[in-house]
């Protein structure tokens, strides 16, 4: 009987059985995932491998929600949107190493290729392992050019637009606001993305996404049917820049970041360390004696008006000269004594804590009494008192504790950006500054933080990453996913070489890292900061696509059939291939691959995922020795991967009663 998987699990490795099996050519099956799950959770509700609705109904009962006016958000072309998403990749990712820098140590990714069709490759390697996902996808002003998913192929286009078939793609147009289908098409390009985002946050991941006022409203709804509104964390609003003049009635100044969690309960909460510049005009008081001498700290009153009516909190309390004060209101204890209390009615005040707690602040010096002609303090008489009563805040305690970030940020408008981008010589507009993300990334406490953006443009995320590492000499990694976009014809970028945004995107993270190396007197390669990406590009598999055959005659299904004798392309590469078998069997892009040296009949290569330590071996010869069968020394459950020409029946048959045997 076959094991279940774990609800919520992808499946990365099948289990070990004595017999071949074929190497996974496209990923992810999210269809058979989302079925897989739901016979995990009510398996009564399948008959013969199918859903029975009429008992699944009957499963949920009550929970089925039969009214035909329920709330539903949806547009022209959602199924689609859909189906694109459930349709399996065929590319892989293509190792670049000249473009890279110091590949074989570091741990950032940087990917040039159409977005989705990279997310689905990533999809089973990095499953619930992101913690924070940044983007800043196309406002839909009406003049911003957006991604047109093909929904019959959707890396065709791709692969024509980079050159890698005849003719042009046309994957990105403008989407004018004349389109009949002008918000359409931009949920129908947005919808996929952020569903497949979801899928590689941790279970206390967050999301940020940038967002103008054209399309904010529908993108609240695409999260909230994604995310679950329940994992709203807010909307914080930007200050994009000050004053102007543009605009019929108002003139726009601000902007939006969209945050949600993946499980809102399980997601810490925001802390910023406090800052320099607040602390000297906040915590202005030094204490001159006791304990906590010379330890500064600023004064609260311990009554405010609207604080939440509690009992136990309206009572008497003693000041220096005998009289008894009280918050302003009504109801009063009857008896005049300390800490005598009453239950607060509706407009009475009351203090910040009970009176116990009010008792051992007083003996822990932690209470001010202050004589005042602004007091809000009535006396016994109910009228005002000329004493206010205060608490201590005190600095250390609150540098532990940090402070709660705020929804309205207003230190980092565009103009930072277009100053950061003069000073990198890199021509491009309508940048984030990367002051903003390295303000958002810097509400998380891990050290080995990794933060993924699929709308890279010019590589801003990457840019944060590395001033933060700079910063506090944490080890953030970034993973940017970037389209080879075309730069206008007529464009400054253009002008100085850069043909694509990609192209922009890598330039802009080198000259990054070598300001940052150029201002380093401490060795900033080998095992300390991370200072270097891997470069892919999204290609062609090197899998042979099964052509089909129109005539079916059996001359042509034999020929289709003896070109797949052997099912790698023509002018294949070792590296290649190798990743490409990795990625779509689970393995990390920062998995290590070197010479299995201990193998002298064959070239092997050992695959060790740097994530999880697991590994796999890979042969790509003609032809596999039966002399290798007893250099492999590895359990059951270890993976040989091999092509499936290279075997004969026998030496195809041992292997597999060795371990799961998968072939090319």
């Amino acid at each position: 009987m076959k094991k279940k998987r774990k609800s919520g699990q992808l499946s990365l490795n099948n289990k070990y059985s004595p017999r071949r099996q074929r190497v996974t050519r496209e990923v992810p099956d999210l269809l058979a995932e989302n079925l897989s799950r739901l016979a995990d959770v009510v398996p009564s509700a399948f008959v013969e491998g199918k859903v029975d609705f009429e008992k699944l109904r009957t499963i949920l009962g009550g929970s089925v929600d039969k009214n035909p006016d329920r709330f539903t958000f949806s547009w022209a072309g959602r199924r689609d949107a859909i189906q694109i998403l459930q349709m399996q990749s065929r590319a892989t990712l293509v190792p670049v190493r000249k473009e890279s820098i110091d590949f074989d140590s570091t741990s950032n990714l940087l990917i040039e290729g159409e977005n989705l069709e990279v997310m689905k490759l990533l999809t089973r390697a990095y499953f619930g392992t992101i913690k924070v996902i940044y983007v800043d996808p196309p406002y839909n002003k009406g003049t911003d050019r957006i991604y047109r998913d093909n929904y019959a192929d959707p890396l065709e286009p791709y692969l024509r637009m980079t050159k890698q078939k005849d003719e042009s793609g046309n994957l990105l147009v403008g989407n004018l606001e004349t389109s009949g289908r002008f918000h359409s098409a931009w949920l129908s390009m947005i919808y996929p993305r952020m569903f497949l985002a979801r899928q590689f946050l941790t279970e206390d991941g967050i999301m940020f996404v940038s967002i103008g006022q054209e399309e904010v409203q529908n993108l609240i709804q695409i999260m909230n049917e994604i995310f679950g509104e329940e994992n709203k964390i807010g909307i914080i609003s930007r200050l994009m820049k000050s004053g102007g003049n543009k605009g019929q009635f108002f003139s726009p100044n601000i902007d939006y970041v969209l945050v949600y969690a993946k499980n809102k309960d399980l997601a810490e909460v925001f802390r910023l360390p406090l800052e320099k510049e607040y602390i000297d005009k906040i915590y202005t008081e030094v204490e001159t004696q006791g304990q906590r001498k010379g330890q500064r700290f600023r004064e609260m009153g311990l009554y405010q008006a609207g604080l939440e009516r509690r009992r136990n909190q309206r009572y008497w309390i003693r000041c220096p000269d005998g009289s008894f004060v009280i918050p302003p209101g009504k109801t009063m204890p009857a008896e005049l004594a300390e800490g005598r209390s009453v239950f607060p009615e509706h407009g009475d005040g009351v203090w910040r804590w009970t009176y116990q707690r009010y008792d051992q602040e007083l003996s822990s010096r932690n209470i001010v009494f202050k004589k005042t002609g602004s007091s809000s303090l009535v006396n016994s008489e109910k009228k005002k008192s000329p004493w206010n009563i205060y608490t201590k805040i005190w600095l250390n305690d609150r540098l532990e504790e940090g402070r709660v970030p705020t929804d309205l940020i207003t230190r980092y408008e565009n103009r930072q950006s277009s100053a950061e981008l003069k000073e990198l010589d890199i021509p491009f507009d309508f940048a984030k500054p990367s002051g903003l993300i390295s303000y958002l990334i810097s509400f998380f406490d891990d050290d080995d933080l990794t933060i993924m953006d699929f709308f890279a443009g010019s590589g801003t995320t990457a840019h944060s990453v590395l001033d933060s590492n700079k910063a506090d000499a944490r080890h953030r990694k970034f993973i940017l996913i970037q389209l080879p976009e075309d730069t206008p014809p007529d464009s400054e970028a253009r002008r100085q070489g850069y043909q694509t945004i990609s192209d922009l995107c890598r330039v802009r993270v080198r000259k990054v890292i070598e300001k940052i190396r150029s201002g380093s007197s401490e060795k900033v390669t080998g095992g300390g900061t991370d200072l270097g990406f891997k470069f892919f590009k999204l290609s062609e598999s090197n899998y042979k696509p099964w052509q089909g055959v129109q005539e079916r005659t059996s001359e042509k299904y034999a020929s289709e059939m003896q070109s797949h004798i052997d099912s790698l392309v023509e002018g294949w590469e070792i590296a290649n291939v190798i990743y490409e078998v990795a990625i779509k069997e689970g393995f990390t892009l920062n998995s290590k691959i070197e010479a299995a040296k201990e193998f002298k009949e064959n070239e092997v290569w050992r695959v060790t995922d740097s994530d999880s330590a697991t590994f796999m071996l890979v042969c790509l010869d003609d032809r596999i020795s039966p002399k290798l069968m007893k250099e492999l020394q590895v359990s059951r459950d270890s993976t040989f991967v091999c092509r499936d020409s290279a075997l004969d029946d026998t030496v195809a048959a041992n292997l597999a009663l060795q371990c799961r045997l998968k072939t090319i």
